[in-house]
């Protein structure tokens, strides 16, 4: 398990420990794509025996769960939310609204019609 904690932080500060996990899924997840998209192949390949396709599949379910794309959730930069997070801006609905009410965000601005 301490294989996929996160050595160095490199995202600047840490706010709380949902964030530093969630760095360490995305590091997992990164290292283990090719591997994972290579097992993938051989299972779902029907020109192959069914052995070989058997030993890819019980290689597949018994990497890590930090290797699997599932694991991975959108959280808010700024607090750690996981809910009401804004893709395009990776922060939360109210973290979103105090920054643009602040003026913090580039080309965000209040709308009135």
């Amino acid at each position: 398990m301490s294989m996929f904690r996160a050595k160095k932080f490199d995202l600047g500060c840490f706010t709380n420990i949902k964030i530093i996990r969630d760095h360490s899924k995305r590091k997992a997840f990164e290292a283990a794509e090719p591997e994972r998209q290579a097992l993938r192949y051989i299972i779902r390949n029907t020109t192959l025996p069914m052995r070989t396709r058997a030993m890819a599949q019980l290689q597949l379910t018994q990497m890590h769960c930090y290797t699997r794309p599932t694991q991975i959730r959108n959280r808010c930069i700024m607090g750690g939310k996981g809910r009401g997070v804004l893709r395009a801006f990776k922060i939360s609905r109210y973290n979103f609204r105090m920054e643009a009410l602040a003026g913090n965000l580039p080309g965000v601005k209040k709308a009135s019609w």
